[in-house]
């Protein structure tokens, strides 16, 4: 692919068709582009009016059960997000179109109250924004993990918030209200410490040093934090492992976790294509690594391999990492608190005793 089709301040560079569409096309460099300047491409809002906003899984291999999403798309544009092939669903690219189209869910916090007020609806840690950020540019227009949030303390109810965006500091009140009752963890996602990869790897998330500062400022609130390394890359990020963490905890991290590089669908495409812009020199080393943690492919499913990997290499990378956070001393995380919760009333209608 031609430079010249590189998208100004986007993660992805190109746009492939979705895995649903009837034709599938490919870039070819005919030599008629030279010297043309990067396209810039302006976020286009969509209203997604759906019936339901709590989504419940019983996967494994992650940590809770339900979760909130108020986007679907995202503007921050990771190019490895693993929520790219969704946009497939909406009958759009995976690539650009899921960082430029975001679908916003305005009934979001009626959908969230008409749901924990069910009479069978029973309590646990909801994961907020956990397959798009709750925190992306949209919301500083929006409001709405703000709104979902409000009712999330308002009844007491247990809340995991995930973000790679310094702008979750504006809810700062309400998260020192959950924190203090033991209902709220924070995770911040920080990918890597060097500020040129982020910027071409996560072109509108938070700056590397900006995200270190909004793990210090909640942490100093009295919120607790956690961090993510996600995902671990081999041979372009898993150097930074120790470094990162050792900076996350001195910025007041409680705990760390990680997650390896997933590729699912249509990802695969467009991670390759960004190697090949960005990286072009470690490219087939990254991408032979990344086969080696897949039994030879670029991506496996299967539970228990598709956040860790297998192989020598994911053995080695899950060592590390626990080495790194014995030597850190990370205090770890409470439980959040279950028994607190008031739901709403049904059909808006108050208990009479």
């Amino acid at each position: 692919m031609p430079k010249s089709s590189l998208y100004k301040g986007r993660g992805a560079s190109h746009s492939p068709d979705n895995r649903y569409s009837d034709v599938q096309r490919e870039n070819i460099d005919d030599g008629w582009h030279q010297g043309e300047q990067a396209v810039k491409l302006k976020t286009q809002l969509f209203i997604d009016n759906a019936k339901k906003i709590i989504t419940y899984n019983s996967s494994p291999d992650v940590p809770f059960d339900r979760s909130i999403n108020p986007y679907k798309g995202c503007e921050h544009g990771c190019v490895y997000c693993f929520a790219r092939p969704t946009h497939a669903w909406l009958d759009l690219s995976p690539g650009i179109d899921f960082e430029t189209k975001i679908f916003h869910k305005p009934n979001a916090p009626e959908l969230l109250k008409k749901e924990l007020s069910h009479k069978n609806y029973k309590p646990a840690p909801i994961s907020l924004g956990i397959n798009t950020d709750a925190y992306q540019p949209a919301e500083r227009k929006l409001g709405l993990t703000r709104q979902c949030l409000e009712i999330l303390v308002e009844h007491k109810h247990p809340v995991v918030i995930v973000t790679k965006s310094a702008l979750i500091e504006r809810d700062i009140d309400l998260l020192v209200e959950a924190a203090e009752q033991q209902l709220l963890r924070v995770v911040v996602s920080v990918t890597t410490l060097d500020a040129k990869l982020n910027k071409h790897m996560e072109p509108r998330t938070a700056a590397p040093h900006r995200r270190l500062e909004t793990i210090g400022k909640l942490s100093d609130a009295g919120v607790p934090v956690n961090v993510l390394m996600a995902p671990i890359i081999p041979v372009l990020n898993d150097s930074e492992i120790e470094n990162l963490l050792t900076e996350t905890r001195k910025a007041g991290a409680r705990n760390a976790g990680y997650v390896m590089l997933r590729l699912p669908h249509e990802l695969d495409e467009i991670f390759m294509d960004w190697l090949s812009v960005y990286e072009p020199l470690k490219a087939e080393h990254i991408m032979n690594r990344i086969r080696d943690l897949r039994g030879g492919k670029t991506y496996d499913s299967g539970f228990g391999k598709r956040m860790r990997g297998e192989g020598v290499f994911a053995e080695l990378i899950a060592k590390r990492f626990k080495l790194a956070k014995q030597r850190l001393a990370f205090p770890g995380n409470q439980a959040l608190r279950c028994d607190l919760f008031t739901p709403p009333p049904q059909n808006g209608q108050l208990n009479l005793l």
